[in-house]
């Protein structure tokens, strides 16, 4: 392959993801899109491919780019803040941008991989879940995506030749996060505080689990997901669920520190209580084996982190 285009490849994962390919494929032509609302420049430092800096919803890519032959669409482009109040904007970015990316790639039969999310399983599992699991979206976001996985699905139907892949990604963490401030990863911000000589903050009890993934292997991941044997969804997780008082135990001990944490009131009604990937499908059809196990990721991160000062 040796033409990418990538949407949102100034965020957390598209950044890795574009570095990434660029290190793989060294010859490919990359081509980025982002408008900078949840992505960051210093991001694509070393980047040698070219940049485009739009509104996906409301940029013509047919007029942009013509008949540029794109080998695969890598559609990572999104209104990531769960907190947003403005329904309409969030979900007609999210969902309009998309459009326009499939509107472009079913007529050339690019193939297509998105960004699904975790978040669309919402707030009452208790157990290892799978991508057949009904949606139930307890927030505008969450709902966006849904909305994305139903375009996919209408389209796949209308095209059967054609791939449209979506990764639903759990609690993605790791470097290149530190600029979404209030929408990075709990390990990253827990991490923060106790650097800093603070206690952790959490929501009591701390016994809350989460699947967290580190980012290389949502990277790698999202790269199987070009060699899937059909149009569908799979979860990217790392497979395990971890509590909250388990991440800053390894936290402590990573940091030579003891501190105990401090419990504060929950003030979202959609926070997930627990999520944990049921990962068999993406590993029978896409071959994929998370590397990093929570602890093992959360060791490293911390010691990436130290190293960056």
């Amino acid at each position: 392959m040796n033409n990418f285009l990538v949407t949102g490849g100034a965020g957390f994962i598209g950044s890795n993801l574009v570095l990434a390919l660029q290190a793989r494929y060294p010859d490919s032509q990359i081509v980025v899109i982002d408008d900078f609302r949840s992505g960051d420049f210093s991001r694509l430092n070393g980047f040698a491919g070219d940049l485009v800096a739009a509104n996906l919803a409301r940029l013509d890519l047919n007029e942009r780019f013509g008949e540029t032959a794109f080998d695969a669409v890598f559609h990572q482009a999104s209104v990531t803040d769960t907190r947003v109040d403005d329904q309409f904007a969030l979900i007609h970015d999210n969902v309009e941008g998309f459009r326009r990316v499939l509107d472009y790639a079913e007529l050339r039969r690019v193939p297509v991989v998105y960004a699904s999310s975790a978040s669309v399983y919402g707030i009452g599992q208790t157990q290892a879940i799978e991508e057949g699991t009904p949606p139930e979206p307890a927030n505008a976001y969450a709902f966006s995506k849904v909305q994305l996985d139903n375009l996919a699905r209408i389209r796949s139907y209308r095209s059967p030749e054609w791939r449209v892949v979506g990764v639903r990604c759990f609690n993605a963490y790791g470097p290149g996060e530190s600029h979404k401030g209030p929408m990075a990863s709990m390990i990253y911000q827990l991490y923060r505080q106790m650097i800093a000589g603070r206690r952790p903050r959490i929501f009591p009890d701390g016994e809350q689990r989460r699947d967290f993934v580190f980012i290389e292997d949502v990277v790698a991941l999202t790269i199987q997901a070009l060699q899937a044997p059909e149009s569908r969804v799979y979860n990217c997780g790392s497979g395990e669920s971890i509590s909250f008082n388990e991440i800053i135990a390894v936290l402590n001990e990573s940091l030579g520190v003891s501190l105990a944490s401090e419990f504060i009131d929950n003030p979202y009604p959609f926070f997930q209580p627990y999520t944990e990937a049921d990962l068999t499908l993406s590993r029978l059809q896409l071959g994929y084996e998370p590397t990093w196990s929570p602890q093992r990721g959360i060791r490293e991160y911390v010691k990436r982190l130290q190293n960056q000062g």
